[in-house]
């Protein structure tokens, strides 16, 4: 393995450790009211144009790609993040993630001559990995979170919520797991409190 690859496991760790391993109270509120992945074949958009819907694609896909397991868009990471923009954020912050979205394609546009999904593979990951770094850099500048880092987080949050992700990528312990439910009580000691 070269020296500058990491797998997929510690990508999502440093992630986590970089976003301060916490979620935005938008985040958290749609993964604690059962919005799930959907890797449904066949997805059209409800909330986001077509455009968008692409661009949306390909960016969580550079966040995480498929390798030995599934990436973003094998699991339904897009249609995840148009529920969760669509039914969760409020309508402030769906006007910020479109515009977010349109500023994004725009600079892009500006600094490759075209849109992000007409660039190629290398473009797409060379200006992700740019907007990221910036706004790492500069993560205290900011009154609001980077356009990137949102996106980010809602590809992380919706890809280990996946079934991928959580049974693949991420250490799977069914909670709460087998029901015993004749036990003799010394067997069992104290009683749990709750």
């Amino acid at each position: 393995m070269n020296i500058n690859q990491i797998n997929r496991r510690e990508a999502l760790r440093k992630t986590a450790l970089i976003m301060g391993g916490a979620l935005s109270a938008p985040a958290m509120m749609g993964i604690l009211n059962g919005c799930a992945v959907s890797n449904e074949p066949g997805w059209t958009p409800d909330f986001f144009n077509k455009d968008q819907a692409m661009l949306i694609t390909e960016l969580s896909e550079i966040i995480i790609p498929a390798t030995d397991t599934p990436g973003a868009r094998d699991v339904g990471v897009p249609k995840f993040i148009e529920s969760m923009i669509r039914d969760v954020y409020s309508e402030e912050n769906r006007n910020e993630f479109i515009q977010g979205l349109i500023a994004f394609n725009e600079q892009a546009e500006k600094e490759y001559g075209k849109v992000f999904t007409d660039m190629n593979a290398d473009q797409r990951t060379e200006f992700v990995k740019k907007l990221n770094d910036d706004a790492i850099i500069n993560s205290g500048n900011y009154d609001k979170t980077p356009f990137i880092l949102t996106v980010k987080e809602l590809t992380v949050g919706g890809f280990c919520t996946s079934e991928a992700g959580a049974t693949q990528v991420l250490k799977y312990d069914k909670v709460p797991g087998a029901y015993h439910g004749c036990i003799p009580y010394e067997e069992v000691g104290k009683q749990w409190a709750t």
